[in-house]
């Protein structure tokens, strides 16, 4: 039973704004003011208040109730509705000024009283290990595309064209091609504020290279030293993937490829023009979807290796939702809906999902539910493919997904019923802490019940934590790994036999023990061994070499992914 509630403060009216629906409203400054030596910033509100949009646009995507004509300038004009719209609302503000955001209260706490505790998994992607939010008691979500875009494409003088993104909504331009000019020949290839020549672009088209400053920067850089627009490349790690931006003048982002060749047209061509064209909501199967974005973070997993993260994907592209009264994503003053592209979103996603399974099964466990997400979470774009990778285009390493995700895409009718799931509680967290050498004050410090932890009573090893996925690091030595887990049958049938079926990752052999299991009920758990043997031979493997474990009983289908670290010294060739 819920029993919070509201606080008021000077700027934020609790009788007022909360209801049946916002049925809690509290802000945790102390943190930040430890660490930086005084109050927050005068820009932020001590309140419950939020001053930025990014804590109302993730709330309402989690469970917004649906909303009429909801739209952004005129983009994804429909009814704007939350993934669990029946669910009520508390929000926690913890974030202050610059998006510097404490995590001294988000702590192992939450899930011994039974609470999902859902997180992004950042936003540093592609570069490996850059996911955050790793501990095993955290589902941590990446960012997947979806099949909407909003085009804005640029059209060069001899016809060649561009696929971009843009969310301008101001006065169509003509269809007249205008002159272009590349910043770096007017004073800022980047497009800073201030160093672009205002006789050299006034009129004109400029393209930005990516960096230094903010896209929407250099678009308002380019705005006001010549009443230009702008075309703006994307890094390159970024790949065929670009981001809709509400911008105040004609501005587009277009991929590092297609930029290259465009400022490869201005130094061909004495005249050289273009226009921008610019074609509002297109929703599509070209490019397929869902891919992973390439600002998602992956793993593996620093601080654990041996725990698989990120645990799945969601949409976190493009999506639509409620923003503050306080801010506007455009500068202007009269939006209610913002469109945002972050692992956030995606984070809100999982987060409405987990509250509709907390509701059909209030008897779970927070693991319970990760494990029935991840086990159950599907990998095939609406190509009927595997789904890709954005930032190069390319299937990933293999069908789970591994350091990104597996993607987990609403629907999750199969996540009700999940056959097989692997359970864990606050004590398996507590010996998850021990097998990482925390000591019994350490472990203190995170469980905050007075209780003293003897870690001599866990013989096990970090491997050894009940987790729906397999992150298997090896040695220079070329040992075998041996990581063990439990299940338990939650499905509709009450007697099931599930056999595994294996994927071995390149250069490992995957032996179960035993490799069919009986499961009578929810109770029937038993200790199951996986053992991991890296072969001998010359299998080119890499870093990394990905397989999966799946079970079935004919009528469920428990899919866990298989990651394998390979040790430096073996990352060209297997033992």
């Amino acid at each position: 039973m819920f029993r919070g509630g509201c606080i008021s403060a000077p700027d934020f009216n609790a009788s007022a704004w909360c209801s049946n629906k916002l049925v809690g409203a509290k802000f945790f400054g102390q943190g930040y003011e430890a660490a930086h030596g005084g109050a927050v910033g005068a820009n932020d509100s001590r309140s419950p208040l939020d001053t930025i949009g990014h804590g109302t646009h993730t709330a309402s995507t989690a469970a917004g109730s649906a909303v009429a004509n909801a739209s952004l300038f005129g983009y994804v004009q429909g009814t704007a509705v939350g993934i669990a719209p029946g669910s009520r609302i508390a929000v926690y503000k913890a974030c202050w000024g610059a998006w510097v955001c404490m995590a001294s209260d988000v702590l192992m706490a939450a899930v011994r009283k039974g609470i999902v505790v859902v997180a992004s998994a950042g936003n540093d992607g592609p570069t490996d290990s850059t996911v955050i939010n790793v501990a095993p008691w955290i589902l941590t979500v990446g960012a997947s595309t979806i099949n909407r875009q909003f085009a804005a494409n640029v059209i060069l003088g001899d016809g060649e064209t561009f696929n971009g993104s843009s969310l301008y909504a101001g006065t169509l331009l003509s269809s007249l091609k205008i002159p272009l000019v590349y910043g770096g020949n007017v004073g800022s290839n980047v497009c800073e504020a201030g160093k672009l020549s205002s006789l050299s672009v006034i009129g004109k088209i400029v393209v930005c290279d990516y960096g230094v400053n903010t896209v929407p920067a250099k678009a308002e850089a380019v705005k006001l030293a010549g009443d230009a627009r702008a075309i703006l490349i994307n890094r390159k790690v970024g790949g065929n993937h670009t981001l809709a931006f509400a911008y105040t003048y004609p501005a587009t982002e277009v991929p590092f490829d297609a930029g290259e060749k465009i400022k490869n047209y201005i130094s061909t061509n004495k005249f050289p023009n273009t226009r921008i064209v610019f074609l509002g909501t297109v929703i599509g199967r070209t490019p397929p979807s869902p891919m992973m974005t390439p600002f998602s973070s992956r793993g593996p997993n620093l601080l654990a290796p041996e725990i698989l993260k990120p645990d799945v994907t969601a949409p976190g592209v493009n999506i639509l939702a409620a923003w503050t009264d306080v801010t506007s994503p455009s500068g202007l003053d009269s939006e209610k809906f913002s469109i945002t592209t972050v692992t956030s979103v995606s984070c809100a996603h999982v987060s409405g999902i987990a509250a509709m399974l907390r509701q059909a099964h209030p008897e779970w466990s927070p693991a319970v539910i990760k494990s029935a997400l991840i086990t159950t979470a599907y990998n095939v774009d609406n190509a009927g493919s595997i789904f890709k990778d954005a930032s190069t285009g390319k299937a990933g390493t293999h069908p789970r997904r591994s350091f990104e995700g597996p993607v987990m895409w609403i629907p999750t009718v199969p996540g009700l019923d999940p056959g097989l799931v692997y359970d864990a509680g606050t004590d398996s967290y507590i010996y998850f802490l021990c097998a990482l050498g925390y000591t019994a004050d350490q472990i203190a410090v995170l469980t905050r019940d007075g209780s003293v932890t003897n870690c001599s009573m866990w013989l096990g090893s970090v491997g050894d934590h009940d987790y729906p996925g397999f992150s298997v690091p090896l040695s220079s030595g070329g040992g075998n790994v041996t990581q063990r887990r439990t299940v338990r049958n939650v499905g509709s049938s009450a007697v099931a036999t599930y056999t595994a079926s294996v994927t071995s990752p390149a250069g490992v052999l995957v032996a179960l023990d035993p490799p069919t299991l009986l499961q009578r009920d929810a109770a029937d758990a038993g200790v199951r061994g996986f053992t991991f043997s890296p072969q001998q031979g010359n299998v080119t493997v890499g870093k990394y070499s990905f397989g999966s474990i799946v079970w079935s009983d004919g009528k469920h289908m428990v899919a866990s992914p298989i990651a394998v670290i390979w040790p430096v010294a073996s990352a060209v060739a297997a033992m």
